[in-house]
């Protein structure tokens, strides 16, 4: 357990010295209950002799103050163990997320690296902690007196060496079962906890369906699950418990019926006999405990398996020698396919273009045309998976990560702001940037007017994921990290989607103004006319394939997707005003 947990620390020193310092507390334990033997010898004689047993009792009493100091020391040492093992695990998981590909990030993966890097680190190095050590330490104590009483008297202490393993087999077995159950239980809680949040989210609707109070039919489902689970683990375990306390005590006894014929027929001597029976009362204690900590132990090694699991998610492949990208900001895809994990159906497939650096391309076609994955592509969230995808004229694969994200801006169709300032989000993208850059950057990105509206301008907390600003002005937020990056080649994926007129308006200049910046290769995915004109080519999309190409003006004559689509945005956009004046 411990060594498995040492393999994901970078430091792993707190850990081995708690391990170390609970295995000296056993041997301590053990030590001091082998004084009893000359205290005995000298106190139980028919004439007792107390000034022999006296320098053993003031050995003993030097021991109990070096327990006594090894004890407080285990436990500061296992305070800093938990909270040192929590952060190095942390920073392993986190430092393992920033080399997967970004195509992993998933709702699912990213609930479940969440758990993994909050509860799962943090329980496992906790646990590890509480139960670990104190399992080291009944381990220890049990090895100790089983050797002592070895050396006490052989018949008695192989009594102790048999049950020892075969009581740690089974508890072995126990562990096992303990592990399988958990990871069950666990995986019914998880369905538990969604439900839970589901019902908080979801009342409107479940009070509108006459559910409010007892939630949909599957919470009920996976309540009643989790309660049959449970009980089915706590029965399998049932039997596993029972045979360990069995072995334990089965050995417990033979030591007393042994001890009781060879005092009877003479061939063990009354102070070894105590003392075996002590210390044969001392095993059964550690060894009863160490029962108890099996549960610990099964979630220990569940928790390990859990990021075990995760640090084993393949990272995005790296080049044996990484480049940069080239000076210009040229961006060209050669006969690209590309087919997302676990699908048949291709997103892409033959796609070929170039875009200029300093120009402007539009990316237009229905959902599912493959207008997103051109921008992933290009940002390496995925390789391709045929053809080539080139950067400054070096295909992405043999580009250094961090290098080639350096080099591009994007601006997402769903926004992710921190809980912090407006200006702390938007000087993400370049920290060291001054005033006049910040202050241009939310001019172009039409930020500035909603500063100017806001009581506490710059300093205005956005809240969690940006709730306390409207969708366009989280948009604008964004638009202005791409401003305010000094990035080569921005990518920007239906930033103006499902706004209001003026939002949409204002975003669509700022989109606009990116597009005329002769320093920026700038992508595009839109359908705002505004934009689309304002580009230097559009690239038409349709089933992953290009079905035109070529500059507004050219497609607008051909009547082709482009003059379609063109044709259908005016005519919503019409719709909508008139739906709003009346």
């Amino acid at each position: 357990m411990i060594r498995r947990l040492r393999r994901m620390l970078t430091d792993p020193r707190p850990m081995i010295t708690m391990a170390v310092l609970h295995a000296l507390l056993g041997l301590g334990q053990g030590l001091l209950l082998a004084l009893l033997v000359p205290i005995l010898g000298a106190v139980l004689r028919p004439e007792p002799d107390l000034a022999a047993a006296v320098p053993w009792l003031a050995v003993g009493a030097v021991g109990v103050i070096i327990f006594c100091w090894l004890c407080d020391r285990a436990t500061t040492v296992g305070f800093v163990a938990s909270g040192e093992s929590a952060s190095q695990l942390r920073h392993a998981l986190m430092g393992h997320l920033t080399t997967l590909p970004f195509g992993w990030f998933t709702a699912a993966n990213k609930g479940r690296f969440a758990r993994t890097a909050t509860s799962v680190a943090g329980g496992a190095a906790r646990v590890t902690v509480v139960v670990g050590g104190p399992a080291v330490l009944c381990l220890s104590v049990a090895i100790t007196v089983t050797v002592l009483l070895l050396i006490m008297d052989w018949r008695l202490g192989l009594v102790l060496a048999v049950t020892l393993p075969v009581a740690l087999l089974v508890l072995r077995r126990a562990r096992r079962v303990t592990e399988v159950v958990v990871a069950d239980i666990e995986q019914a809680g998880t369905e538990i906890t969604s439900r839970a949040i589901e019902f908080g989210q979801a009342q409107p609707v479940l009070r509108a369906a006459g559910q409010g109070p007892t939630g949909t039919q599957r919470m009920r489902h996976d309540l009643d699950d989790h309660r049959v689970r449970y009980a089915r683990g706590l029965n399998r375990l049932l039997g596993p418990d029972l045979g360990y306390t069995a072995v334990i005590t089965a050995g417990l006894l033979l030591i007393l019926v042994l001890v009781a014929v060879f005092l009877v027929d003479g061939t063990i001597d009354l102070p070894i006999a105590v003392a075996a029976l002590v210390l044969a009362i001392r095993f059964l204690e550690p060894m009863g405990s160490l029962s108890g900590h099996v549960s610990g132990i099964g979630a220990i090694d569940h928790l390990i398996k859990t990021m075990e699991e995760f640090l084993a998610t393949p990272s995005l492949p790296r080049a044996d020698a990484p480049r940069a990208p080239g000076d210009r900001a040229e961006i060209e895809f050669d006969r690209v396919g590309f087919r997302y994990p676990g699908t048949e159906v291709a997103a892409l497939a033959d796609v070929s273009f170039r875009c200029a650096p300093g120009s402007s391309t539009a990316l237009v076609g229905p959902s599912g045309s493959g207008k997103t994955t051109v921008t992933r592509l290009i940002a390496r969230f995925f390789d391709a998976s045929s053809g080539s995808v080139r950067v400054g004229g070096r295909d992405v694969r043999d580009l250094d990560p961090t290098a080639l994200l350096d080099r591009i801006a994007i601006v997402f169709q769903d926004v992710y702001l921190f809980d912090t300032t407006i200006e702390d989000n938007v000087r993400m993208a370049w920290p060291e940037a001054g005033p006049a850059e910040l202050e241009r950057a939310a001019r172009q990105a039409r930020l500035d007017e909603v500063i100017d509206r806001l009581p506490d301008g710059w300093a205005t907390r956005v809240g969690e994921g940006g709730a306390q600003l409207s969708g366009g002005e989280r948009q604008r937020v964004s638009i202005a990290r791409a401003f305010l990056k000094p990035a080569a080649i921005v990518l920007i994926d239906e930033a103006a989607s499902a706004l209001d007129p003026e939002n949409e308006a204002a975003i669509g200049a700022a989109i606009g103004e990116l597009s005329r910046d002769p320093e920026r290769t700038v992508i595009v995915i839109a359908h705002r006319p505004a934009t689309l004109e304002a580009a230097d080519q559009v690239i038409c999309l349709d089933g992953g394939r290009i079905v035109e190409q070529g500059t507004p003006a050219e497609l607008a004559l051909t009547g082709g997707s482009y003059a379609r689509l063109f044709r259908q945005y005016e005519e919503s956009r019409t719709w909508r005003i008139r739906g709003g004046a009346a």
